[in-house]
């Protein structure tokens, strides 16, 4: 059942994304090639409880880090460690917080160093394009896959391919309720948009094929051919004024 979200609620969400918003901007800013996906980790945890709000992804189904760290070829779920970041690397990074019951979550893949591909920056550019225009179709009378269809129609003709096998996700006192948000889909079907749902909208798309694999970690997503993947998410509120961007 999708869940409609009262004005409160929204606000306690808004609460909870504004805490993902500065703790993504604050990661940012430290991502250089020699740093540690461990120690962006550590420093997004002690900002977010700074900011009052607990880190939704650490403990979730075991995962150890707050949040997920995923290099190059790796599309989501990838966990904080030793490895340190080089020059030309593209890193995706994925913050989830809980604060006073709501819950909200964003991601966002940046540019390690000066050595960066055009092809990566094409390939992040047109992921972050295809999440405003995803945002665009969440308004109050549509349906659920012309968000979805949206988003596939400008990555596949860009030259890219959006992961099938993972979606977005409604959102409010849960980090994952429904409905399912595919990032491909038939425009004009799906359930009826209307004032109060709550979205987490998060394309994933691949330099090269859709496919992906799970490491032996249990987790972190990779694309099967080894080609690039970026990620980009907001949390989404559908209003009678539009689309109202959360986080």
């Amino acid at each position: 059942m999708i869940e409609i979200r009262s004005e409160r609620e929204i606000s306690l969400m808004l609460e909870a994304g504004k805490v993902v918003r500065d703790v993504l901007a604050s990661i940012e800013k430290i991502v250089k090639p020699g740093v540690t996906t461990k120690e962006l980790d550590s420093d997004a945890e002690y900002l977010i409880k700074k900011l009052g709000a607990r880190p939704a992804f650490k403990g979730y189904r075991g995962f150890p880090g707050s949040i997920c760290s995923s290099i190059n070829e790796q599309v989501v779920h990838g966990i904080p460690g030793d490895t340190r970041l080089r020059s030309g690397d593209i890193l995706s990074i994925d913050v989830g917080v809980e604060k006073k019951g709501f819950y909200a979550d964003a991601a966002i893949t940046v540019e390690v160093g000066d050595n960066v591909t055009e092809n990566a920056r094409k390939l992040i550019a047109v992921t972050k394009e295809s999440l405003r225009l995803g945002i665009e179709q969440a308004v109050e009378g549509n349906r659920l896959f012309d968000i979805s269809h949206a988003i596939q129609k400008y990555v596949e003709s860009s030259g890219y391919s959006v992961v099938r096998d993972f979606v977005g996700h409604g959102i409010g006192e849960q980090m994952h309720e429904d409905p399912e948000i595919p990032n491909f889909g038939k425009p004009g079907t799906g359930p009826r948009l209307k004032k109060g749902m709550a979205l987490a909208i998060e394309p994933m798309v691949n330099a090269g094929g859709f496919e992906v694999s799970i490491m032996k970690d249990g987790w972190t997503v990779v694309t099967k051919d080894k080609k690039l993947s970026a990620h980009f998410e907001h949390t989404v509120c559908i209003t009678d004024k539009g689309p109202k961007i959360l986080t």
